[in-house]
């Protein structure tokens, strides 16, 4: 719509944000009054319309089978458009339209805003199917007209009222007409099966809405106050009712089709298994953090244990190999700890790559200078796992033997994530890089029995499904090189 209505009319962003507030509202127009509605838009030169949004209605059939936006209509071949731009009111006059053998009703409403009309909505009603309205049928057109009068006099949408259109209560979903003193005049047997749900006993017509809903469901404070307000009808809000183990989200519109209000229609639906799944998913998302917490814990009291054990060894070997775990287990213990912050099962692996840049760095305190270039992105809890003891593995593997213990240096980490340059979609390359001794003279790493190295090709080609390959770098040092598949990262 924003290029329809920029390419070929003179409206200011203010007015075209005035039709996008309407087009996001008006799916409510089109089902009460079962017919399709088109906005058109007059041209820049005025000499035709440009149709810049359309919306079919689900009460009902349609009346137009193909897109009708972009479509361009000079002016004179549709009086009942001019009509309604020019003179500012609804217009009804007319026979039916006959499209592909089936009849339509036109009608044009003006889209006013401040005094202006901005356009008009063309209201299609397919009459092939024409028969003695139901009282439910009845309220549903009379809302339609009281709102179509509000749009004509530009009192709807209104500002700042617009909920989640994806979640918000639809016609179908109950609807309940009130009187200008918030009585019930009329309620669809969806609307009084949801407050029947809410623990009424008794039919909805004829009573205050407001005071049968603060009575079923009773809330603590100023809340009853704003309850009864909105179950009433007084200003465009929205809301959510509990009780008797049911949820009702209510939506109330009031109605001015001539600038005093005349009574509300109240929009509601039964969320109840919608609010029950999501309070599962939120306990099951704080069991799952209360897990890794847990994990993360262990794992430091086992390696706080190890440690200990550490610091009793009369072996250099031994109290060595003691703190190789210690560090292998604390590498796990920080994704753990990353993964108990989260609401899913992903983590932000920069932050983990730096600490542990920082964890392996005590093997050299202020010797080897210890960098991370490039950025790792989100990464799946079972690829940031296995990576996290695999870069353990690989820079203390460069600290103890690339760099003697007087030696100065550097060692870096680098990523490339998948579609940045030079890198398919879905691919992870790792570097890391020192400028130490290098390797010794035949060296393989595949065929090396270095536990370390090993337990890297483990990870890396068995549970990682990538490469591994450790080669001299181009000018001194180590390159160690991992190409790991992940999943793209969302937007």
């Amino acid at each position: 719509m924003n290029d329809l209505v920029r390419q070929h009319t003179a409206l200011s962003d203010r007015d075209l944000d005035w039709l996008h507030l309407l087009v996001s509202e008006w799916q409510l127009l089109s089902d009460l009054s079962f017919a399709d509605l088109v906005l058109w838009v007059p041209t820049l030169d005025g000499a035709r319309y440009v149709s810049v949004a359309q919306m079919r209605p689900n009460t009902g059939p349609t009346s137009y089978q193909d897109d009708m936006v972009g479509h361009l209509v000079p002016r004179g071949r549709r009086p009942l458009l001019d009509a309604a731009h020019d003179e500012g009111r609804i217009v009804r006059e007319g026979d039916p339209e006959w499209r592909e053998e089936v009849p339509v009703r036109v009608e044009s409403i003006p889209v006013r805003r401040e005094g202006r009309v901005l356009g008009v909505i063309a209201r299609n009603t397919n009459l092939l199917t024409v028969r003695t309205p139901s009282r439910l049928e009845l309220t549903y057109l009379q809302s339609a007209s009281d709102l179509a009068q509000m749009i004509a006099a530009g009192s709807f949408p209104f500002p700042g009222e617009q909920g989640d259109t994806d979640v918000s209560p639809r016609v179908g979903d109950g609807l309940i007409r009130l009187d200008a003193e918030g009585v019930v005049q009329y309620a669809s047997p969806n609307a009084l099966s949801a407050y029947h749900r809410l623990g009424l006993a008794a039919d909805l017509v004829g009573l205050h809405l407001g005071q049968a809903t603060t009575e079923l469901a009773p809330s603590r404070g100023p809340v009853d106050e704003a309850i009864v307000k909105l179950a009433s009808g007084w200003a465009p809000r929205a809301a959510e009712v509990e009780g008797n183990d049911c949820v009702v989200q209510l939506r109330a519109i009031p109605l001015k089709p001539k600038g005093t209000r005349i009574g509300s229609l109240v929009l509601l639906r039964d969320i109840t298994e919608v609010r029950h799944r999501e309070r599962e998913l939120l306990t099951k998302d704080a069991t799952i953090r209360e897990i890794h917490h847990r994990v993360k814990n262990n794992l430091q009291t086992v390696a706080a244990l190890l440690r200990l054990q550490a610091r009793r060894m009369d072996s250099d070997r031994g109290r060595d190999a003691l703190n190789e775990a210690v560090r292998r287990v604390g590498s796990i213990a920080i994704v753990h700890e990353t993964l108990s912050q989260t609401l899913d099962e992903r983590v932000e692996f920069d932050e983990i790559a730096d600490r542990l840049l920082a964890m392996v760095a005590e093997l050299s305190p202020g010797r080897v200078t210890s960098r991370r270039a490039g950025r790792f992105g989100i990464l799946d809890a079972e690829v940031a796992t296995p990576l996290s003891m695999v870069l353990t593995e690989v820079l203390q593997n460069a600290l103890e033997h690339g760099f003697g213990p007087d030696t100065l240096g550097t060692v870096e980490v680098g990523a490339v994530r998948g579609g940045n340059v030079g890198r398919e979609a879905g691919r992870l390359l790792v570097t890391v890089q020192d400028d130490g001794c290098g390797l010794p003279e035949g060296f393989d790493a595949r065929s090396s029995g270095n536990l370390g190295l090993q337990i890297v090709r483990t990870l890396v080609e068995g549970e990682l499904g990538g490469t591994f390959d450790m080669v001299p770098a181009p000018e001194r040092g180590t390159r160690v090189i991992f190409d790991l598949p992940v999943a793209p990262e969302k937007p």
